[in-house]
């Protein structure tokens, strides 16, 4: 085994130049607030860019989802109100219809999301599950109609909050 080093001895006392520490500790102080700044600035964008696919996520959700339980509470009203022979059988689609959009909704709820629009898109849920119960319990019209203005206000409100989001 072969071992080899070098040494250079420097002969003298260690001791701090008195008038460059304060320009040392301000250059450090400097780029401590600057690394800060830079990261606090970091985490903002981040924070913002979750909040933003947090909202893209929810209002995708409902737009779609919603979209195929109006239609199919809209075929199940005009059978109902035609006294169609079907009406009864347009009520199953309705429901799960409803029940879908009101599970996919909640399922896109995330932290992120600002607390007005997570408010708005739990009516949505209610909402949409309230007008599921009214068809399935195949409530009276004074009552099937309450639950469906319920459904539309807070399905405006939530598309408002959305449109405005983006």
């Amino acid at each position: 085994m072969v071992i080899v080093g070098c040494s250079n001895v420097t002969e003298g006392a260690p001791q701090v130049d008195a008038a460059e520490a304060p320009v040392y500790r301000a250059s450090v102080s400097a780029s401590i607030e600057e690394s800060e700044a830079s990261s606090s600035a970091k985490e903002s964008e981040r924070q913002e860019s979750l909040t933003t696919e947090a909202i893209h996520s929810s209002c995708e959700s409902l737009s779609s989802s919603s979209v195929e339980a109006i239609t199919a509470v809209n075929d199940y009203v005009d059978a109902f109100n035609a006294s169609a022979s079907d009406a009864a059988a347009k009520a199953g689609p309705a429901t799960d219809a409803l029940n879908h959009s009101a599970d996919e909704v909640a399922r896109s709820l995330t932290d992120p999301l600002p607390p007005e629009l997570k408010d708005a898109m739990n009516g949505w849920v209610d909402a949409a599950r309230g007008v599921a119960t009214a068809v399935a319990g195949n409530y009276g019209p004074e009552e099937f109609n309450v639950a469906i203005t319920r459904l539309n206000d807070t399905k405006t409100t939530a598309l408002n909050l959305c449109d405005a989001a983006y």
